[in-house]
C-alpha cells in the first residue's frame, strides 16, 4: 500500500510527457502562426521602403524644378515671374514653391564659388564680372507613417545658380 501513492505522481508525469510529446510533434497550424507573425513586419518594411523612395523622388523633383528655372533664365534672360512659372510648372509635385524669389546679381567666379561684386568690376583673371541668377525651389514632404525616431516632415529647399552672360 505504500507503493500506490508513489506510482500516481509518476503516472501523471508520464501522461504529461506524452501530451507534450504529442503536441511538440503536431505541426499543423505552425505555418499559419509564422505567417501571422512575419507578414506585419514585411508589410511595414515595404511601406517604409516606398516612403523613403517617395521622399527621395520628391527631393529630385524639387532639384529638377530649380534647374528648370535656371535653364529658362539661361535661354530667355532674367525675368523673376517667368522663372517662377518655369519652376512651378516643371514638375507635377504638389505644393512646390519658389522661395526666395529668383535674384540676379553680378559676380566673379573663382573655383567652385561666385563672389558677388558690382557690375562692371574686373575680376582677378581680367574678365568683367558676369551676370548670374539664383533660382530656389522648395517643398515639404510628410511621411506616410510616423516612425517615432525619425522626423515625419522633411523640408526640401534647393538652389541653382547659373551665369546668364
Amino acid at each position: 500500500m505504500t507503493d500506490a501513492p508513489a506510482h500516481r505522481p509518476s503516472r501523471a508525469r508520464n501522461m504529461f510527457r506524452r501530451v507534450l510529446a504529442r503536441a511538440a510533434g503536431d505541426t499543423s497550424g505552425v505555418a499559419a502562426i509564422e505567417f501571422g507573425i512575419i507578414v506585419p513586419i514585411l508589410v511595414l518594411m515595404v511601406v517604409a521602403t516606398a516612403d523613403i523612395g517617395m521622399g527621395f523622388y520628391r527631393k529630385m523633383q524639387v532639384e529638377g524644378a530649380a534647374q528648370a528655372g535656371a535653364a529658362w533664365a539661361i535661354k530667355n534672360g532674367f525675368d523673376a515671374n517667368a522663372i517662377s512659372n518655369a519652376v512651378t510648372s516643371a514638375t507635377s509635385a504638389p505644393a512646390i514653391s519658389v522661395s526666395p524669389t529668383p535674384v540676379q546679381f553680378c559676380g566673379c567666379a573663382s573655383g567652385s564659388s561666385i563672389s558677388t561684386v558690382t557690375c562692371g568690376t574686373t575680376c582677378l583673371g581680367g574678365a568683367l564680372a558676369g551676370a548670374y541668377t539664383t533660382v530656389s525651389a522648395q517643398m515639404t514632404y510628410n511621411t506616410i507613417l510616423p516612425y517615432g525616431f525619425f522626423p515625419s516632415t522633411y523640408n526640401f529647399s534647393l538652389q541653382s545658380t547659373v551665369r546668364l552672360q
